[in-house]
């Protein structure tokens, strides 16, 4: 039987004169930086509309060239370069240390949490933790301004850009409109945080009041430091960051502390386990994550 060569890209360039000789090889095109001059060039020529039409031309002159050099990378011939290829086998190897992986194992929480708290849960850790956040908010208006309702008042300002440039004298003051704008804001910021404690609890069941109380106050510190100037610029010029923090962790302490006190409901992958287990008759000590299994060590 006879190979029909007709097709093969390296008897295709020996016909044409390029790269004679190649036996044990692989013919390809040569590389080519004219694609991502075309690139650059529509990037400028897209970007000079909305800044200067300098910018504009320079990228049309880009795109001119890589079409020319582009065009004669393939015309009158395709330009190909040899690659040689060796035969020999290649030992994969990682200096990473592998690990036997768990069994899947409806028991395992890291993988599938049976139990969770409700919504409720979330709801009253919320509402709780909202109340304890105004003692130090409270304090911190008392020591600094003599009045409880100067943070009542910064808070109400992000929603007012009238009180932007009020004085310290007037967010001081007992304003009714302000009173209400802070207690919706309040509230539902409370409520919100409070759910998302609820569903982060189940997670971490080792460390709940050093997850609540800590770790997640200061993440949340650290996301509104940097986009509280977007946000809300008053109250981010006025804010001071170390009663800010004591408020968050006064909030994730009771918040943590109400939502642990709440009972859990069964969660849908509850229902996968067998009746023995489920009913706390039977526990297969197989399935406890916390021993390791011999095979593992």
């Amino acid at each position: 039987m006879q190979h029909d060569d007709s097709m093969n890209p390296a008897s295709q360039a020996a016909e044409h004169g390029h790269h004679k000789g190649v036996v044990n090889g692989v013919v390809l095109p040569v590389p080519t930086a004219w694609p991502m001059v075309l690139a650059l060039g529509v990037t400028l020529a897209i970007t000079g509309m909305v800044t200067h039409w300098v910018i504009s031309l320079l990228g049309l002159v880009l795109i001119l060239r890589s079409f020319v050099g582009w065009f004669f990378e393939v015309l009158p011939h395709e330009h190909h370069t040899a690659v040689p290829v060796h035969d020999g086998d290649v030992a994969i190897s990682s200096p990473r240390t592998t690990f036997t992986k768990l069994a899947p194992d409806p028991k395992h929480r890291k993988l599938l949490p049976i139990e969770t708290f409700s919504i409720t849960a979330g709801i009253k850790g919320g509402i709780a933790g909202g109340i304890a956040m105004i003692v130090p908010a409270a304090l911190f208006g008392v020591i600094r301004f003599h009045s409880v309702w100067y943070a009542v008042n910064l808070l109400a300002a992000g929603g007012f850009i009238s009180w932007a440039g009020q004085s310290d004298a007037f967010l001081a003051q007992f304003h009714l409109l302000g009173l209400l704008a802070a207690f919706g804001i309040h509230t539902l910021t409370s409520v919100l945080v409070g759910l998302l404690y609820g569903a982060l609890l189940p997670m971490f069941p080792r460390k709940p009041i050093l997850t609540c109380g800590f770790i997640a106050p200061f993440l949340w510190t650290s996301i509104l430091y940097s986009a509280l100037g977007v946000i809300s610029p008053i109250l981010n010029e006025r804010i001071d960051w170390l009663w800010f923090v004591l408020s968050q962790i006064a909030f994730g302490l009771v918040c943590g502390f109400v939502v642990n006190l709440q009972v859990k409901v069964q969660t849908p992958q509850f229902q996968a386990l067998p009746f023995a287990v489920r009913a706390g008759l039977h526990f297969d000590q197989s399935s406890d994550p916390s021993k390791p299994k011999d095979k593992d060590l």
